[in-house]
C-alpha cells in the first residue's frame, strides 16, 4: 500500500500557518507529500523545502484572482496538488495548513487504509474534529463547528475538492461514500497571535466576499477580538508532538469564562443529540457506508 499526502499553502509566514507542523504530522505514514505552493510574499518556499527534501514534492502555482469569490481558489489549489499525485498511489491524505494529526492516531489511520484498500465501495475515510479557539487550551463546542470531514481519499481522479475545499465530491457532484474512523484532526485555524489573526481575517474574507461586504462586516482593528464567541470548553488532553514547540512559543494570553454561553436553544439541542447519540442534524458533505 502506498500513501501520498497533499496540501496547498501561500504566505504561511505572514499569516502564521502551522504548515510545517501539518505536513510533519502526516509524514510518517506518507511516502511523499505534494504541496501546491502559491506564489508568496514571504519565505514560505524555503520553509516547505526544509521539511524533508526527499519526501516533499513542490508544485509552484499562481492563484487565479478571478476565482476568489466563494473560496473557489482554495479548491482549485487543492485539486492541483491531488492531480499531481501519480497513479501508483493507493490513498491520498489531505491536510490543510492549519490542521494536524496527533501521532497516537497514526496506527489507527494506517490500519483503516489497509483494511479498506480493496473495498471498492469506500471512497474515503471520515475524521472527527477538534476546533481550537483563542488559545491552545480551548475548543469550540457549539454546533457552528463541523464535527466530521473527509481527509483521506482513494487515488481516484474523478474525485475533486468541493466548493471552498471543505470536502470532496466525485463524478457528477456525487457525495463520497466514506468510513468513519476513530481519529481526530486538530484544527488550529482560530489559534494565532491576535494581530496575525486580524490580518488573516481581513485577507481570507477577500476569498469569499467583495470589498463592500468586507467594509461592512470585517472590523478594522489592530488585533482580533477573540471574546466574541458563543461557547467554549477546556481542552484537557495532549497536543500532537509536532505542535509542542509552537505552543511553547505562544506570545499572547486568552482566557474564557466557561459559564459564558450564547448558544441558541436549537443549537444546544443539536449538540446534545450529537453527544448522546452521535446524530448529525443538518447538512453532511458525505455518505457513510
Amino acid at each position: 500500500m502506498k500513501v501520498a499526502g497533499f496540501t496547498f499553502i501561500k504566505n504561511a509566514i505572514i499569516y502564521d500557518y502551522p504548515i510545517v507542523e501539518a505536513i510533519n504530522s502526516i509524514l510518517p505514514i506518507c511516502d511523499e507529500v505534494y504541496v501546491a505552493l502559491g506564489k508568496s510574499d514571504d519565505e514560505t518556499e524555503a520553509l516547505i523545502k526544509a521539511i524533508n527534501p526527499e519526501k516533499i514534492k513542490i508544485l509552484k502555482t499562481l492563484w487565479d484572482e478571478n476565482l476568489k469569490q466563494g473560496g473557489q481558489v482554495l479548491a482549485v489549489e487543492t485539486n492541483k496538488a491531488f492531480q499531481a499525485i501519480p497513479i501508483y498511489y493507493d490513498w491520498c491524505f489531505y491536510i490543510q495548513g492549519d490542521e494536524a494529526v496527533h501521532e497516537k492516531y497514526l496506527p489507527i489511520i494506517n490500519q483503516a487504509m489497509l483494511h479498506f484498500n480493496s473495498n471498492k465501495k469506500v471512497d474515503g475515510l471520515l475524521f472527527k474534529y477538534l476546533h481550537f479557539y483563542g488559545s491552545y487550551d480551548y475548543i469550540g463546542n457549539s454546533s457552528g463547528w463541523y464535527n466530521n470531514e473527509i481527509r483521506i481519499i482513494k487515488n481516484n481522479k474523478s474525485i475533486y475538492s468541493y466548493k471552498d475545499a471543505q470536502g470532496f465530491r466525485k463524478n457528477n457532484n456525487k457525495k463520497l461514500s466514506v468510513k468513519p474512523i476513530e481519529a481526530y484532526i486538530y484544527h488550529y485555524g482560530w489559534v494565532k497571535n491576535p494581530k496575525a489573526m486580524q490580518r488573516k481575517q481581513e485577507e481570507l474574507n477577500k476569498l469569499w466576499h467583495d470589498d463592500n461586504w468586507i467594509d461592512k462586516n470585517v472590523l478594522k482593528a489592530e488585533e482580533f477580538d477573540y471574546s466574541q464567541i458563543d461557547s467554549l470548553m477546556k481542552f484537557t488532553s495532549s497536543h500532537p508532538k509536532v505542535m509542542l514547540q509552537r505552543i511553547a512559543n505562544k506570545n499572547w494570553q486568552f482566557e474564557f469564562d466557561l459559564k459564558h454561553n450564547k448558544t441558541k436553544i436549537k443549537d444546544q439541542l443539536k449538540q446534545l443529540a450529537f453527544k448522546l447519540f452521535g446524530w448529525e442534524i443538518g447538512y453532511k458533505n458525505y455518505k457513510k457506508v
